[in-house]
Order: C-alpha cells, then structure tokens, then sequence
C-alpha cells in the first residue's frame, strides 16, 4: 500500500511514483523492503530448531502454543509500529511463531490422522494456509481504500485474529499417542488416545509398533541423522523444501502486486487479482489435492505439478520477454494472457508442491528422529524463503523476464527428482515407512535389501 512504503519505505515509493527513467523490473528493488519481508525467515529458520527440543521433550501441544503467543506479539507489535525497527522486530516475532508452528502442527497431523486419510488430513494444512493468504489478500483490498492511509495498520494487527484461534485452541487439543509413549512412556494413555481417534479398539498392532520405535529412540537425533540408514529420509528432509521454493511460487505470494503493477495494472487492481488468484484459485486447487492425494498418490501428483508449472512459466517468461520492456506496459491482451497463465501456476502448485511439500516430509520419519528431520525441513524452507525473498527484487531488475525461466528450469529438475528418487508412500503406516525405502530401486542400495522374512503387523 502506498501509504505504509511512504512511511516506511520512502525510497522505493518515490521510485515507483517519481522516476520515469528506472526501468519497469527494478522500482521495487530496495534492501530495506527485502529486510522487513524475509525477516520474518530468519527468525523461523532459528526457532524451528528450539522448537524440535521443546516439541520432543515437552510434547507437540506445547510447541503449538508457543507459536500461537509469538504471534500474538509479533501481530500487536506490527499493527502499532511507529517506527521501522517496531515493524522488522514485530515481523521476527511473527517468524518465531511461524517456526513453532511449521515445526510442530505438521508433525501433529501425521501422527494423529490414520493411514488411509493421512494424505487429505495433512494436506488440510495447506488448504488452512490458502485459506489465511485468501483472508489477508481481501482484508488488505479491503483496507486500502480507507482514508487517511491507516488501513496498513488494520492489516497487519487482525494477525492477532488467527493467532488468537491457534493459542486458545491448542489449550483444547490433546497430546498425540506417539509423544505420551516417547516422552512418558505411558502405554495406558497412548492405547486410550489411539482407541478415541482412530474409532476403535483394535489398535494393539499400531501401539506395538509405536512401542518399538520407541525403544529406539535415540538422545541425539540431529547427530543420529547422518548415520547411513537414516541417508534417504535426510536427502528428503533437504531437497523437498528446496525444491517447493524454487517452484518460484514465492514471486507470486510475496509480489504478486508488485507483478501485477510491474505489467501496468493499478494499485487497487492489484490487490484484488492477488486475493483472487493467490486465495481463490490456490485453496479450490489446495482442496481438490485434499479429496485426491490418498487415490493417487503422491508422486503422480508432484510430477504432474511440475509439468503444469513449468509449462505455464514458459509462456508467461515469452509473454513477458516479447512484450514487456523497460518502460511502459504490455496490452491488455497479453496482461490478460499473462494472469490466466499466473493462475493455473498457482493451481499448480497449490495441488501439488504446495501441500505435499509439507505431507511428504510430515510422513517419512522414523519417531527417533522425527523432531530433528522436521526441524530440518522447516530450516531449509525458511533458509531458501529467505535467500528468494532477499534476492528476489533483485532478480527480477536483473534477470527481468528471465526470471521464470530461472525458476522454470528448477521445476523440471525437481520433477525428474520426483520420478527417479521419491518412492510412492501413500496409504503406508507412518511407523513402518522405513520399508518404502528398502524396497525402492536406488535407496535399497544404501539401507539395504529388504527383509523378506519381517512382515508389516498391519496393512
């Protein structure tokens, strides 16, 4: 919003509104306005790691509600800033929040859905984060037309109305079976909380097998990760939230206005087609993943993701190429052409890497080292948010339209990953994944061949 850059971000304001002569891709090109957005990445990358400690040693629940509170201070902090170190430590508390979050309400899902829906279950994740991106895209459409240029204000603060949500309600969750068995070693109270969520009181086989990952658990999961056998969940653990953010989908969830402005549309146009197609079009795509990951699978949906996102970038990377210069706009035409090709990225993404970016990692853990493996995953994905986010606006004044080709090209790579190195893991017992991995054409070689004598306790 106009208002907030000219109270906070001057620079790039009378750039964008002065300078006739600074070329369409760099008038947002500001190391301030980079600062305060990736902040926010830096302070979830280091809290994800205090959160593996506090979410082994004192459960997932208490995790989640430490969260829940440092978004409700980073929320307060931002929407009464006066001033820009009031806006960057409001965001850093925000990203202390997040890395509690991302770290541990994941890792709740996996372990409290059943097998056989555990995919829509974890995926409700994501479809909950599209849902938030849809309800802070309207709000910010919606408060930009207040007068006296204080709707920022109201935008940043109604953080606290979600935040509030996730801190009283996580007072009501219980603690999932796998933590009572691993911190307490109650076996009384994981077989009655196994018995309530999965509907009945069969569960001895499933209990059996917590118990043993149990037993195995170790006092130095992150030194205890690098060992041989645990070499294919670590390669996931890395390469999974690398690859979801050099999807490129982060040009549009963290500038999608700025885009939408850099082809010539209005500031309040903007908005709206970033509420549209960032909320609207990514939850329906988010939801339709939620009904289909457990019938498909997970990699018919990665590699069919990829081919569509890629295949759209290319044609927004030409569009942008032949009819977008230094100056000007491009015709209506092609701004046209270049949102419906935006949007069926987005849906995309938002089918594929967007949920199962978090499902997959979420499921492939052994309880040993599941705290640390999740603690990686959510490092690496605020590590490269941030170097995109930092680097971004830079980017985009430099490479200009060759931007999605840069980011086109990581998409092919990662789909070829999908095909040759992720083994299909759906509808498989969270405790008894380690087999996918001995079973796979490339890992076996490295975790051994399967038992053929140890058959699973439950299918």
């Amino acid at each position: 919003m106009e208002p907030f850059l000219r109270k906070f971000f001057p620079e790039v304001y009378t750039k964008m509104k002065e300078d006739t002569e600074i070329s369409n891709y760099c008038k947002f090109d500001s190391q301030l306005l980079t600062s305060f957005t990736s902040s926010l990445y830096v302070a979830g990358l280091v809290a994800s790691f205090f959160a593996s400690s506090v979410t082994r040693y004192f459960g997932r629940k208490p995790s989640i509600l430490a969260g829940g509170a440092a978004f409700l201070s980073g929320s307060a902090l931002n929407g009464a800033a006066s001033n820009l170190f009031m806006l960057i430590f409001g965001r850093v508390l925000l990203g202390v929040g997040v890395g509690f979050a991302n770290q541990s309400v994941p890792l709740y899902l996996s372990e409290m859905a059943p097998p056989q829906y555990r995919g829509a279950i974890s995926n409700g994740f994501q479809l909950c984060v599209g849902i938030g991106v849809l309800s802070a895209n309207s709000i910010n459409f919606g408060t930009e037309k207040i007068e006296g240029g204080w709707g920022w204000r109201i935008s940043l603060a109604m953080a606290a109305v979600p935040a509030a949500i996730l801190t009283v309600g996580a007072f009501f969750l219980p603690e999932t079976p796998n933590s009572l068995i691993q911190r307490h070693n109650d076996h009384q109270k994981a077989k009655a909380m196994l018995q309530r969520i999965r509907g009945t009181t069969d569960v001895q086989a499933e209990l059996e097998d917590l118990t043993k990952a149990s037993s195995v658990s170790i006092k130095h999961p992150f030194k205890n990760i690098l060992q041989r056998k645990y070499r294919p969940q670590l390669v996931m653990a890395i390469a999974i939230p690398f690859f979801q953010q050099v999807t490129g989908i982060n040009v549009i969830s963290f500038y999608a206005p700025i885009l939408f402005r850099t082809i010539g549309l209005s500031e309040s146009v903007s908005l709206i087609m970033s509420a549209l197609i960032a909320g609207v079009v990514g939850t329906a795509a988010t939801f339709i993943s939620m009904l289909i990951v457990d019938k498909l699978g997970r990699r018919v949906m990665l590699i069919f993701g990829g081919v569509q996102m890629l295949l759209s970038q290319t044609v927004i990377g030409c569009v942008m190429a032949s009819e977008l210069g230094d100056h000007g706009s491009i015709g209506k035409g092609y701004a046209y052409l270049v949102l419906t090709m935006i949007c069926i990225y987005v849906a995309g993404f938002a089918w594929s890497w967007g949920p199962l970016g978090w499902l997959v990692p979420s499921e492939i853990f052994p309880l040993e080292i599941r705290s640390a493996g999740q603690s990686i995953v959510v490092a690496v994905n605020f590590l490269f948010t941030f170097i995109i986010a930092q680097t971004f606006l830079a980017m985009l004044c430099h490479f200009k339209s060759g931007i999605f080709f840069f980011f086109g090209g990581w998409v092919a790579v990662m789909t070829a990953f999908v095909y040759f190195l992720l083994p299909e893991t759906k509808n498989k017992p969270i405790e008894l994944m380690d087999r996918v991995w001995k079973d796979h054409w490339f890992w076996k070689r490295i975790t051994g061949e399967l038992d053929e004598n140890c058959e699973p306790q439950f299918a």
